[in-house]
């Protein structure tokens, strides 16, 4: 990978911890700028001094992708800092488990406003930056695992990370005429905060984040995990993402090894398609 390639700002969200920050490190360690997005403000600053103290260049500010302004704001004081985005990655996502019908309304609104809405917030504010930035330009999203080999007790997240899939396809058909490339991440399991943030992110007004003792356990068992080859840490699971990235693929699997359950699953909607000619 070559510091020419990677010239310019990279725009992480969800970068306070985990998967985010292994982002924007990566990004910074090629020479670009970054702004540090986070609804932690305090771990966002983390992440920025450990960029900054590695001698990159960053910025931390506290987001909310669920408000608009907030997001708005976030852009603005990018053109102000650095004048460009070149690599946007929308990442974000709360979790909420429960089986089916333990999810309320409330929680499905919050798990999609976030992880969906927050995605879709994101592009479209960030969108007219990286229109105006010359060089090289790219938006990744991150869906998840949970929407290739789906499980239980993760109704609400793994729709959202569908929603997230399908949005990323008809982004990229949109924005490949200005050579703009849009990648969708599909992370499995690692060992970050997520629990951790996801129920600090939850709003107090739609009562308390939960999880019933054995969510984590069925949720596993349901998908066929093996725990030693799909939980890993964020800088694993980051190791190949620039060079993905340089090559504009349009799927980029982090890790895990669910590739035959994946398979079983495409196969029926293989059979389905040979069905419909009959």
């Amino acid at each position: 990978m070559t510091q020419n390639f990677w010239s310019g700002t990279a725009v992480v969200t969800g970068a306070g911890s985990g998967l985010g920050a292994a982002m924007a490190e990566r990004f910074a360690a090629e020479g670009m700028a970054v702004m540090v997005l986070d609804i932690d403000g305090e771990r966002a600053e983390q992440t920025a001094q450990a960029v900054r103290n590695a001698g990159g260049t960053a910025k931390a500010v506290q987001l909310d992708v669920a408000n608009r302004a907030a997001v708005e704001a976030a852009a603005r004081l990018t053109l102000e800092a650095f004048g460009s985005c070149n690599v946007l990655c929308a990442n974000v996502g709360v979790q909420q488990f429960g089986a089916v019908e333990r999810l309320t309304e409330q929680d499905w609104r919050w798990v999609l406003d976030v992880n969906v809405m927050g995605v879709v917030r994101t592009v479209d504010v960030f969108l007219p930056l990286i229109r105006a930035t010359s060089g090289i330009r790219r938006i990744v999203l991150t869906s998840s695992s949970a929407a290739l080999v789906p499980g239980v007790r993760l109704a609400a997240y793994t729709t959202s990370k569908f929603a997230v899939m399908g949005y990323g396809e008809t982004l990229r058909l949109e924005l490949a005429p200005e050579d703009i490339g849009v990648s969708i991440l599909f992370p499995a399991g690692m060992r970050t905060r997520h629990l951790e943030s996801s129920a600090r992110a939850r709003p107090n007004d739609i009562g308390q984040w939960t999880m019933m003792p054995d969510d984590i356990k069925a949720m596993k068992e349901s998908r066929k995990l093996d725990e030693a080859a799909h939980v890993v840490t964020a800088e694993h699971a980051t190791r190949n993402l620039l060079q993905e990235l340089a090559e504009n693929r349009r799927y980029i699997v982090t890790h895990g090894n669910y590739r035959d359950a994946f398979v079983e699953r495409f196969d029926d909607i293989l059979a389905a398609l040979e069905r419909a000619h009959e």
